[in-house]
């Protein structure tokens, strides 16, 4: 017990205390060129400049130690990119554990950075590096930049009758973190090819939304567009839910996941549907539209489905299984901590 409270779990801040963070820096938030400000479920800011418009986002990998530069490219691109924005540029802040890094190692997660950001189309533009006091294992810090041409697609544009698009399967990320950082343990459990696909999974299907997100940025008809973190697709439709004060129903029968992701998460008790899932977008869209939206993601060499449909309420989902409904928690610690 701390001396003002419960020690809190790992992962996102409980949304009771995020939305007090939120109210403790609302003053500063404060430029009318702020046009997106810190809330509950957006993925970037957005300022005006220069008469245009800039998506800006800073996030940090903590918990997976291989490929952690494409990790940190990806997971900060994607963010831009569901905003409607084009990730353009990018720095980064390596925190390094004392005793353990060596030459090789820094370089390693250097020439990681630089192959995600060729692979995107991103400048890297600088940063900076140190070995730090205190780590087990290396913090990884990006902010990404990106270029809006048109208003920005945010969380809280949901409309009661929009369906609800995916791209890709649940727990893309969350399966390679598997594979890659339980190896030793899982190579007495699950045959050799499951593992080395699981890892692949990281690059294919692959952990960046930014190519679908491209193909329908210009496009009408979506409403709200947020990528799957932390939590999930529990955790990003509740916060599009909350967000655009409307419900939703999530039908199970059209969620598909990857069998390495069913094999992996199944020795670990892990729920694929509350797991970090990297590399997946969910969408509010247009019925009139879908179809269209659809078929240009699908165009992209990327997978999509039509996973539920939101309705009129007040921040609530549930899911539809069979006949059972049942209703959808927020996660205030992500399932891949289970490993």
């Amino acid at each position: 017990m701390a001396a003002d409270g419960m020690i809190l779990p790992i992962g996102k801040l409980p949304l009771r205390l995020l939305s007090r963070v939120i109210d403790e820096v609302g003053e500063a938030a404060c430029d009318p060129d702020l046009i997106v400000g810190p809330d509950i479920g957006e993925d970037a800011a957005v300022v005006r400049f220069a008469g245009g418009m800039m998506a800006v986002k800073t996030d940090p990998i903590t918990f997976a130690t291989d490929a952690i530069g494409w990790y940190l490219v990806c997971v900060n691109a994607n963010d831009v990119a569901s905003m409607g924005a084009d990730p353009r540029w990018m720095l980064a802040t390596l925190l390094l554990p004392e005793r353990e890094t060596t030459e090789e190692s820094v370089i390693s997660i250097a020439r990681q950075i630089a192959q995600a950001c060729r692979k995107l189309d991103i400048t890297f533009c600088g940063g900076h590096t140190e070995v730090t006091a205190g780590l087990d294992r290396p913090i990884a810090v990006g902010t990404m930049i990106g270029r809006l041409d048109r208003p920005p697609i945010t969380s809280s544009g949901a409309r009661p009758g929009d369906l609800i698009l995916m791209s890709k399967r649940p727990a893309i990320e969350a399966t390679s973190i598997i594979a890659r950082e339980r190896e030793k343990e899982l190579s007495a459990r699950v045959p050799y090819e499951v593992i080395e696909k699981g890892k692949k999974m990281l690059f294919d299907p692959g952990i960046s939304a930014v190519r679908e997100a491209r193909a329908v940025r210009e496009m009408d008809g979506i409403h709200a567009m947020h990528d799957l973190t932390e939590g999930g697709v529990y955790n990003g439709i509740l916060e599009i839910c909350i967000r655009s004060k409307v419900n939703a129903i999530i039908h199970m029968e059209e969620i598909k996941l990857y069998p390495e992701t069913e094999k992996l998460c199944r020795i670990f008790n892990i729920d694929p549907l509350g797991a970090i899932s990297s590399g997946s977008l969910i969408m509010a869209v247009s019925p009139d539209r879908a179809d269209e939206i659809r078929k240009a993601i699908q165009s992209a060499g990327v997978e999509c489905a039509v996973i539920g449909e939101f309705t009129e309420g007040e921040g609530k989902a549930y899911i539809k299984d069979n006949d059972v409904i049942r209703p959808i928690k927020y996660l205030e610690s992500d399932e891949i901590t289970k490993i």
